[in-house]
């Protein structure tokens, strides 16, 4: 059994160096094919993996087409029994990459597994998510999760972390591991989405396939998290997620589920609102600058809800014309 490992970079080029020399280090024994793609960013990585990787296969796309079509475009390119979907933001901890082959191979009805996400300073980050639904995914706070997980009702809280491998409905994206055949046979990445709920929507279709979705949490991988987007700036990022969201509940649930989370989005932003103006003159400044940043946030959001968001109706102009 062989093993792939397919990363898209999208301006991560350090990043991406240091998850490279994280999988020589960690990987060397199962001598993996390693693919990278960069999304048609050209931050200079083609020549940092010439220069400093040469097992490395490298894929320049000359537009940016977008986080799960640059995937598919590497996946053309892979060999291996199994491939691993990395984030260039991710760096793997030793013996992590075993525990999910291990887990893989000996559950047939896996269809995909993942480990647990630490964050930079290896403290827990979300990794176990459910699948989108309008409310839920409308109103998703870690309070939420912890008090209405056990009823089915949201995800696990983000420090989630079960005795053994568990079923689960969704994982974060940042690491993936799957039989290359079932994600061909899948269809790879849906090309409708350009960034975010990519994931979402494969653990979808692997679930609809009769497949499970297993969480690995002895399987552990340090997530540095977002720094390919964090360029946009939070709200830009927020908004685009809901967008992403709202294709997510179109193709595979409808128009009704697609207004429904619509309109709970804005029903959200503005009780977040609501629930942050008052902290606003008794606190801290730290914590005032903090709630600003949140309150910009969900105006954003709520300007998203009614359409007037103008970066994003740029943006749909740009994915039409080809131009992202």
């Amino acid at each position: 059994m062989s093993l792939s490992i397919l990363i898209v970079n999208w301006n991560s080029k350090d990043l991406l160096r240091q998850c490279l020399l994280s999988i020589r280090a960690s990987c060397a024994k199962l001598a993996p094919q390693v693919v990278v793609v960069d999304g048609g960013s050209f931050d200079g990585c083609g020549e940092m993996i010439a220069n400093e990787f040469a097992e490395v296969e490298f894929v320049q796309s000359n537009e940016n087409i977008g986080f799960g079509r640059s995937n598919n475009l590497g996946f053309g390119r892979v060999t291996g029994d199994k491939v691993l979907l990395l984030n260039p933001d991710t760096e793997i901890r030793a013996g992590a990459v075993e525990r999910l082959i291990a887990e893989l191979e000996q559950r047939p009805d896996a269809g995909l597994v993942s480990p647990r996400l630490l964050n930079s300073d290896f403290s827990p980050q979300s990794s176990v998510h459910m699948l989108p639904r309008p409310v839920r995914q409308a109103f998703d706070s870690e309070f939420l999760r912890r008090h209405l997980s056990p009823f089915g009702l949201f995800a696990p809280p983000f420090d989630y972390h079960p005795a053994e491998t568990a079923e689960v409905e969704a994982v974060a994206g940042a690491c993936m591991l799957l039989w290359s055949k079932a994600f061909r046979e899948l269809g790879g990445f849906s090309p409708e989405y350009f960034m975010y709920a990519e994931d979402m929507d494969l653990c979808f279709k692997i679930r609809r396939a009769g497949l499970k979705v297993c969480y690995v949490p002895d399987a552990e991988i340090v997530h540095h998290g977002g720094a390919s987007s964090s360029v946009q700036g939070n709200s830009f990022a927020a908004v685009m997620m809901r967008e992403a969201l709202t294709s997510y509940m179109l193709l595979n649930h409808g128009r009704g589920h697609a207004r429904l989370f619509r309109m709970a989005t804005a029903s959200s932003a503005v009780l977040k609102m609501l629930l942050l103006a008052p902290g606003l003159f008794s606190q801290s400044l730290p914590r005032r600058q903090h709630r600003k940043a949140a309150i910009a946030e969900s105006l954003s959001v709520l300007s998203w809800c009614f359409g007037r968001d103008s970066r994003v109706n740029a943006f749909r102009v740009r994915c039409s014309l080809g131009e992202t």
